[in-house]
């Protein structure tokens, strides 16, 4: 259990140091971009030209770098402790994000901000406090064929969705990002192959295709959110996505328990856990941010509203 704890708040830094990271090189390219035509769609989201863009600058290189070595982590995290458990320590990467962004950001966190943040902290702890073991996550094949349609239909079905939506998806983008990294975090348990390694029947579980689909996605939606609004709202929702449905599934099915007696605890720390994370979208509104003055280096904390398109006068 401690070495499974102390894997996923290793991938929680890294999820959320990358996270900033990320968010620095897509408002940079933003700004580069500012006037620059066909860099946003019609309906005034990030084109997949600026997603690119975005993509290559060294910030998001090494927010990068640092999301696949969280994404190790967390699965090793995910193999080690019930899904409710490894699914909300990694996304208390929220937290991280919350932090840094004063600095590399130049956001200036409201009092309501840091009290939802440490209504975050309070939750992992209950639910540290309230964890049994893990279940076995052995499932049926055609478990694992579901998963690889859901995560298709929600990474593909999303990505038209955002594009349509355009300006207005930001908080929609970090969701169904964060649902994807939830179907990630499924794969990685129900996966067939790891334990005793079998190399045929890993790459012939559908599951392992359902990771790769989702992880990939996620990362797309995940950029796009950081390019349409606020890097702490858009990670607050990807925490959403993230938790509530692979926590579910993992009692639900897969055998994840709480330890005897300790149920209530469970249930509280996981509401809590989710309602903080959402205070912290709901409170860190543009009005509630301010910018730091010119010439810092760090883009401002104002985020763009649902008038405002990337690559307009006021990049996010």
């Amino acid at each position: 259990m401690l070495i499974g704890l102390l894997t996923a708040v290793a991938a929680s830094i890294c999820y959320g140091t990358g996270s900033v990271l990320q968010a620095v090189g897509s408002r940079k390219s933003a700004r580069r971009e500012a006037a620059t035509a066909g860099q946003t769609t019609q309906h005034g989201g990030p084109s997949l030209a600026s997603t690119a863009n975005a993509a290559m600058t060294w910030e998001f290189i090494v927010g990068t770098i640092l999301d696949f070595v969280g994404f190790g982590l967390g699965a090793l995290a995910a193999r080690l402790l019930p899904l409710f458990l490894s699914q909300t320590v990694i996304s208390a990467n929220l937290v991280i994000t919350a932090v840094l962004s004063v600095r590399l950001l130049g956001i200036r966190l409201t009092r309501a901000e840091w009290t939802s943040i440490g209504v975050v902290c309070s939750a992992l702890v209950l639910l540290a406090s309230a964890a049994g073991p893990e279940g076995s996550g052995r499932t049926p094949i055609a478990t694992h064929w579901w998963l690889l349609a859901v995560s298709v239909l929600l990474m593909l079905g999303g990505t038209v969705l955002v594009r349509v939506l355009g300006a207005r998806a930001a908080i929609l983008a970090g969701l169904l990002s964060g649902l994807g990294f939830g179907a990630l975090g499924i794969g990685v348990r129900i996966l067939n192959g790891i334990d005793p390694f079998d190399l045929g029947a890993l790459l012939t579980d559908p599951a392992l295709y359902a990771v790769l689909v989702a992880g990939v996605g996620g990362m797309y939606l995940h950029t796009v959110a950081l390019q349409l609004g606020s890097v702490n709202g858009a990670t607050a929702a990807l925490v959403v996505g993230e938790t509530v449905v692979p926590g579910m599934i993992g009692v639900w099915w897969l055998g994840d328990a709480s330890r005897p007696g300790f149920a209530w605890l469970a249930v509280l720390g996981f509401v809590l856990a989710v309602t903080g994370a959402v205070a912290v979208a709901w409170f860190g509104a543009p009005e509630g941010h301010g910018a730091e003055p010119e010439g810092h280096g760090s883009e401002p904390a104002r985020v763009p509203s649902s008038e405002t398109p990337v690559g307009s006068s006021t990049p996010s």
